[in-house]
């Protein structure tokens, strides 16, 4: 196998090396720069993959607006093994996306009670949201628990991305439909699912780490 030549100064190969060496050590501005300089091709690949049963409930834009988010969270893991990694990683963050997003429209077709929050703004519509996604609270007694909760759940929520916290309080805390939500968010119904998905996965990293209030539910 014919190994290719080093990138020389003014290579775009080597601008890309060196923005992408930036963006993991914690550069935004050189992310940004590199998923300017990405996304025609991005959205190219991701248009491709949506079914036109889906077209109106989903575009490509929604896809990457979702992705961009998780490569700011993501980046810091991004190992460069060369020309077309970089694509290859957010075309494997923006196909899990997609995949979610269209699982979720087809739920919202036939929804399993079983999986919903009643949701309320209340203590209970937090411990529902909390129980939901696998974890329970640390309090033996209920009744304080419901109420520790809420407390240390609004904490760990102001600690996600300003999206992510939005559509988990309208969807999963208040009990606003998906198209209501939606158009709150200035978003897709299809994008709006992907932002739930999403967020529900940080909600989750960010419940393990408060070992103090909730434990994971056997």
């Amino acid at each position: 196998m014919t190994s290719q030549p080093p990138p020389s100064p003014g290579d775009p190969r080597q601008r890309e090396h060196d923005l992408l060496r930036a963006a993991v050590r914690g550069d935004e501005k050189a992310l940004a720069q590199l998923l300017k300089d990405i996304t025609p091709q991005l959205r190219g690949r991701v248009a491709s993959k949506i079914s036109p049963v889906w077209q109106g409930s989903l575009d490509a834009d929604d896809v990457l607006q979702v992705t961009f988010v998780e490569a700011f969270l993501q980046i810091e893991g991004f190992t460069d093994r060369g020309e077309g990694s970089f694509l290859a990683w957010l075309s494997h963050i923006a196909d899990n996306n997609l995949r979610d997003a269209i699982k979720a429209l087809e739920r919202a077709k036939r929804p399993d009670p079983r999986k919903q929050v009643h949701a309320s703004g209340n203590d209970d519509s937090y411990v529902a949201l909390v129980e939901l996604l696998g974890y329970t609270s640390t309090t033996p007694s209920r009744a304080a628990a419901r109420g520790e909760v809420h407390t240390a759940l609004d904490a760990v929520l102001s600690q996600l991305p300003p999206a992510y916290e939005q559509v988990i309080r309208m969807l999963d805390l208040e009990g606003k439909a998906p198209a209501q939500a939606a158009e709150a968010l200035g978003r897709t119904v299809g994008a709006t699912h992907m932002l739930r998905a999403r967020a529900h996965d940080r909600l989750r990293e960010l419940l393990g780490s408060e070992s103090r209030y909730f434990s994971r539910m056997s």
